[in-house]
């Protein structure tokens, strides 16, 4: 009696090719959601515009997120991720040695391209009715982001007290936020000149701050190693 002829046997590269498809689904179904999120907002979108969205039929959908929310958790940390990286690259300690007006280019160039680029941070991050935990992960990570533009200020304004170093950080960040708004609020043609608005904004602010200090000040300023 022959043999029978053996079945194809289970390795580690089917379960690998699944969880490679498995992870595709997940990011097309998390684009479909950035752009439901940008255009109708967290509130109005449903699970349905998300899968109408995606091309996929709601029942797939569920079968990755259980509801909206865990869409924008997901959605959410990872853009966090994303703008973590970013802002630290922004404010590389190598970035210290700039004249300010260098500086500003190297700090908020990819900070504005980062939101430019992904205009569903603004929906997830900024809004009143997405997951608390998006918006707690958000602040613990603005709180970071805040505590480093201090350590920078401190070595630019080395004899500033602390509590004006922070007082300027938190100005910093509103003038900041505020240009931030507008520029991504604008026509696409105009775009760059308000980001080259919103540079001279903070370059007016921040500059006699660095001259009154003095040369001295800012050569003998240690600089921020994190």
């Amino acid at each position: 009696m022959p043999e029978p002829t053996p079945g194809p046997t289970p390795g580690p590269d089917r379960p690998r090719r699944r969880q490679a498809r498995g992870e595709r689904r997940v990011a097309q179904l998390l684009d479909a959601a950035a752009r439901v999120f940008c255009a109708t907002g967290y509130t109005a979108a449903s699970t349905n515009s998300i899968a109408r969205e995606a091309g996929v039929s709601p029942g797939t959908l569920y079968q990755f997120f259980p509801n909206k929310e865990a869409i924008a958790v997901e959605l959410g940390d990872q853009l966090l991720t994303r703008w973590q990286d970013t802002y630290g690259r922004a404010l590389m300690p190598d970035h210290l040695g700039l004249p300010l007006d260098r500086l500003m280019d190297a700090v908020i160039d990819p900070l504005i391209q980062f939101n430019r680029e992904n205009p569903a941070f603004a929906v997830l991050m900024h809004g009143s009715d997405v997951p608390g935990q998006v918006t707690r992960e958000h602040d613990a990570l603005h709180s970071s982001m805040l505590a480093r533009v201090e350590d920078i200020l401190g070595d630019y304004l080395p004899d500033t007290p602390k509590a004006e170093t922070a007082r300027i950080a938190h100005m910093l960040f509103t003038v900041f936020k505020a240009g931030l708004a507008l520029i991504l609020a604008a026509e696409p043609d105009e775009r760059d000149a308000y980001t080259t608005e919103l540079k001279r904004v903070l370059l007016r602010y921040i500059q006699p701050l660095v001259e009154d200090c003095g040369p001295p000040c800012r050569a003998d300023a240690p600089r921020s190693a994190g």
